[in-house]
């Protein structure tokens, strides 16, 4: 992928996985990818991370350091990691926005088992058209999400229109693996073992095969970058976890 390629391709298509799709058939696929795996999301995660999901997220909310009278968006959010991180640490409010029903069902069965019920609001909406208004919130974050997306840009461009000026913009999201063996042992990995264990645990290997591919056609961490750039957000930084395995990005509104 080229520096300012697009994700859409011309001619009105785009990748779902390594397929060429039409762009309005995307999101009908990728809602069923997740309607499938929604009831054994959070256990494939700890599986198919051997549990590192959860250092990353660790380390995503250490860098946004949650604070008293902070709100937060969390774009595709579903079953809620980020939501109940930031307020376990300390934030005021967040709202919790995905496009698929079944995963925001399972956030907020997890939310009511876990007694975590005032400070947290749960949305059906659309990464591209945010059902929020402009310049609304304090912090952005999109966590395992944006490469599922029909347009990155145009979500990009949501995430800088609902924040307030000085709001501030974070992406954690599978990337390029920086490390060449690590490179080649993660291939193999991604492609034979990972749609074997969506088979066994969830029911749905080729769910896992899509995920797999959809990260490798999600842009590299410089190109990412630079999109968050050209949406308009300010000091665009990157930090790489696990070898580039994942990046978090981060972004401020000025």
């Amino acid at each position: 992928m080229t520096n300012k390629e697009k994700i859409s391709d011309e001619g009105g298509t785009t990748h779902f996985g390594f397929r060429s799709v039409a762009e309005d058939e995307k999101e009908f696929l990728v809602r069923g990818v997740f309607d499938s795996v929604a009831p054994k999301y959070d256990i494939m995660n700890d599986l198919m991370s051997l549990g590192a999901h959860r250092l990353w997220k660790s380390a995503f909310l250490d860098w946004l350091a949650p604070r008293p009278g902070i709100t937060l968006l969390d774009v595709g959010g579903g079953t809620g990691d980020i939501a109940f991180g930031f307020l376990g640490r300390g934030g005021d409010k967040v709202q919790v926005v995905d496009i698929n029903k079944e995963m925001l069902a399972c956030g907020r069965d997890r939310a009511t088992d876990k007694g975590i019920l005032d400070g947290i609001s749960w949305t059906c909406g659309d990464a591209e058209k945010l059902p929020v208004e402009d310049n609304s919130v304090d912090a952005f974050t999109i966590a395992f999400c944006i490469r599922n997306v029909t347009h990155i840009e145009n979500a990009l461009s949501e995430a800088r229109r609902v924040l307030k000026p000085g709001g501030r913009f974070m992406c954690l999201e599978f990337s390029r693996v920086a490390w060449p063996i690590l490179d080649k042992i993660y291939d193999t990995y991604s492609f034979q073992v990972l749609p074997q264990l969506g088979k066994w645990v969830a029911g749905d290997a080729e769910a896992y095969q899509y995920l797999a591919e959809s990260i490798r056609r999600f842009p590299d961490q410089d190109t990412f970058a630079e999109m968050i750039t050209d949406a308009g957000l300010d000091q665009v930084k990157y930090r790489n976890l696990s070898g580039g395995i994942v990046a978090i990005h981060s972004a401020w509104r000025i």
